[in-house]
């Protein structure tokens, strides 16, 4: 059935004090956590752990998010929707990974077009259940999984799916987005999360499992309105609910100019800031940002390099992630083996960002705001669009041709013309003319679904606006975005 629906209708079936400046100069100091013996990455080092302050646990610093899974032939889903997963592929990575040390797995009943749990359940039941901690959420998105019956099921199909008979780090995922109910009501961001835990009890339900041993440490991911984040932790405060951990957005480029890029999102910096001063462990996601700290215009890899001949743009990012303290593990969707094995590297063992390193990260983030490139991490929750448009396809190329130093905004430029007609020709090759943004009648429906709350519908129309006055008569705004 998951193999003939796709990925919308997949998801809604399932339901789908603050510290100054760049705080990683003053508040994160390296904090080391012993490491097991026995696990020596390629470079010869040991991976490096933290601890778990509630269980003393050793967890590794590095962990294995299971979103971007192989495929046969190649590549993950995001590249090929229809392929089948490479299940030998994913058993060898996780092998190698448990291997140089990785013992924590992130995944969700959302992830992979709903196959990940299911084949990272086959991998990890390969190995003792002493050696690996596995991740994953509650995504009870949907007004049609609201329901107390629906969204205790969830829970159920994903001990069925990973094989285990508990869950040693459990999600309330993406808390702080909007929804909408059955009838179609709009609801606001509190709304939404009483709906989805509150008002059925579910909350409380997955308390009384964690008292019973099927959930070992209880926690959220946090995307969205602040306002949601905050009364959870007013809530742990008041001993109301313990968080065992929360799950941030965390990198270089976020840490103080999230809210800038998008005023919908929050800087990592308060985030941070905030788990810190209660002593919750922090799980990051997005180091790399989906990608795009990897894939950087070619003058700032230039002065990166310059900096660190032989340190990759990706490490930079992850050894960013990595060094605060209270940071437990940090999240790498890894499709390739050579990316894990990287990254293995990076962590074994950490070599923290200095003050220096980090004033210069800072001016690495100032670089790439001021590049005015849309915040799209191409995670396709957004898609795909009842109306066909190729929303990620569409972000993709313009952003491309920013960070290549190729975009027509002045027409006075030397190589106008030559800019003009590359970004035209290179839109209608990436994307179809029939799912270009001039199809957008602005529905919304990709609204609530965008983890980086773009204003999807608004940034079509600019993007809209922009190609047609390139089509017509080469004139163009001169600061659309």
């Amino acid at each position: 059935m998951k193999k003939n629906m796709n990925r919308r209708e997949f998801v809604k079936a399932l339901g789908l004090g603050v510290v100054g400046g760049s705080a990683l100069l003053t508040a994160c100091k390296r904090h080391l956590s012993p490491t097991a013996a026995g696990y020596a990455s390629e470079s010869g080092g040991t991976m490096e752990y933290r601890t778990n302050p509630k269980t003393g646990e050793k967890v590794s610093l590095l962990g294995y998010g299971m979103m971007r899974l192989p495929v046969v032939g190649g590549g993950s889903l995001r590249d090929n929707p229809e392929a089948e997963i490479d299940q030998e592929m994913v058993n060898r990575q996780i092998d190698y990974a448990i291997e140089h040390g990785v013992n924590y797995f992130d995944t969700s009943p959302a992830y992979c077009m709903g196959k990940s749990e299911g084949c990272t359940g086959i991998a990890l039941h390969r190995h003792k259940r002493s050696e690996y901690f596995v991740a994953t959420k509650l995504i009870n998105f949907a007004p049609s999984t609201w329901g107390r019956t629906e969204s205790i099921e969830m829970f159920e199909q994903s001990l069925r799916e990973l094989q285990v008979d508990y869950v040693d780090y459990l999600l309330l995922h993406a808390i702080g987005g909007t929804g909408r109910t059955l009838d179609g009501r709009e609801l606001d961001s509190m709304e939404t999360f009483d709906a989805r835990y509150m008002d059925n009890g579910i909350l409380d339900w997955l308390v009384e499992q964690q008292k019973r041993g099927r959930i070992r440490n209880l926690g959220f991911s946090y995307h969205g309105d602040v306002a949601v984040f905050d009364k959870l932790l007013a809530w742990h405060d008041e001993g109301r609910y313990h968080w065992d951990f929360v799950q941030i957005e965390l990198n270089y480029l976020d840490w103080e100019w999230a809210n800038e890029i998008n005023e919908r999102n929050t800087d990592a910096k308060y985030l941070y800031a905030e788990l810190q001063r209660r002593g919750i462990p922090a799980v990051i996601m997005e180091p790399l940002l989906g990608g795009r700290l990897a894939n950087v215009p070619d003058y700032i890899v230039e002065k990166m390099k310059r900096r660190n001949p032989e340190a990759s743009v990706a490490s930079w990012a992850f050894r960013y992630a990595g060094t605060p303290a209270g940071v437990l593990t940090v999240l790498s969707g890894m499709t390739y083996m050579e990316h894990l094995q990287e990254n293995i590297a990076t962590y074994s063992p950490l070599v923290p960002i200095s003050p220096e390193e980090d004033a210069f990260l800072m001016e690495i983030a100032n670089d790439i705001y001021n590049l005015n490139t849309i915040p799209c991490n191409e995670c396709n929750y957004c898609m795909p669009c009842p109306y066909g448009i190729d929303i990620p396809g569409i972000f993709s190329h313009y952003n491309k041709c920013i960070r290549e130093g190729n975009m027509p905004n002045e027409r006075q430029h030397a190589d106008f013309r030559r800019r003009r007609r590359a970004f035209l020709v290179g839109y209608d090759r990436s994307v179809p003319r029939l799912r270009q943004a001039n199809h957008c009648i602005a529905c919304g429906h990709c609204v609530p679904e965008c983890p980086q709350r773009i204003d999807i519908p608004e940034e079509m129309r600019k993007i809209d606006v922009f190609v047609e006055n390139l089509k017509r008569n080469g004139k163009v705004a001169d600061r659309l975005f």
